[in-house]
């Protein structure tokens, strides 16, 4: 009796142990990806935008599962604060107050179920907004939640 329960016993455990995991699906852990080195990308580091005209904002988005959403943060930098991810530096103005500064907090679409995705936006900047130094934001969250930021200065002209 007591060699059938050991023999049962080990049958048991064999079975359980062959069993594949692979059934429960992977998780997540990648940062999504920015991409901002291509020819049509657009705002890139130190890039000048004029006030009063529209621009096409343009980058490349890349998970390695499925991308989430994407928004954008256009404020001033009068203070000369810094948010940016870049090696390169630009040339900043004076520090100033604020009286009129642009502000845009837009989020956009991303089609589901892509894992790369070449988003091309217009952008339109006031004719009346401070000139100067601004940030701009690029917030890429991929669907398990990861999210990647991309901090670039750009200076609006007249």
């Amino acid at each position: 009796m007591k060699k059938q329960l050991t023999g049962l016993f080990l049958i048991l455990v064999m079975a359980i142990s062959a069993c594949k995991k692979d059934s429960q699906p992977e998780i997540d852990t990648e940062y999504p990806e920015i991409d901002i080195t291509g020819t049509n990308a657009f705002p890139k580091q130190c890039a000048t935008i004029k006030r009063g005209e529209t621009f096409i904002f343009s980058v490349i988005l890349q998970d390695n599962a499925e991308l989430g959403s994407i928004s954008i943060d256009i404020h001033h930098n009068f203070d000369q604060h810094t948010h940016s991810t870049e090696v390169k530096s630009c040339d900043l103005d004076p520090i100033k107050i604020p009286e009129n500064p642009f502000l845009l907090i837009q989020s956009y679409d991303i089609p589901e179920n892509l894992k790369v995705f070449e988003i091309e936006q217009e952008v339109s900047v006031p004719v009346g907004v401070d000139l100067g130094d601004y940030h701009f934001m690029i917030r890429l969250t991929d669907k398990e939640g990861w999210q990647t930021i991309k901090g670039l200065s750009i200076k609006i002209t007249d």
